[in-house]
């Protein structure tokens, strides 16, 4: 798998400009890392303007920023917190 270096996502304007979100099919996300994802995407992100009558719009993002990563719990450590959750 190749390293991601951009992520796509279709979006929509709610009330404004400033009020916009990336569209989703029940709870799938319509975002992809590259052309050929969101392409494959396209007849899902025209269903959502036909029914909302408002248009789609592809954005590509291209600042890579790590955030934060997160590290795998050791074995025993996990399995203890699991048997906390069920007491």
């Amino acid at each position: 798998m190749p390293k991601i270096t951009e992520m796509w996502c279709y979006a929509i304007y709610d009330k404004d400009e400033d009020d916009e979100g990336v569209i989703a099919i029940g709870v799938t996300p319509l975002v992809g890392a590259d052309r050929d994802r969101m392409e494959s995407l396209l007849h899902p992100a025209q269903f959502v303007a036909d029914v909302h009558g408002k248009p789609v719009r592809l954005y590509r993002f291209t600042n890579r920023e790590l955030v934060r990563t997160v590290e795998p719990i050791e074995p025993e450590r996990t399995a203890h917190a699991a048997r906390q959750d069920v007491d």
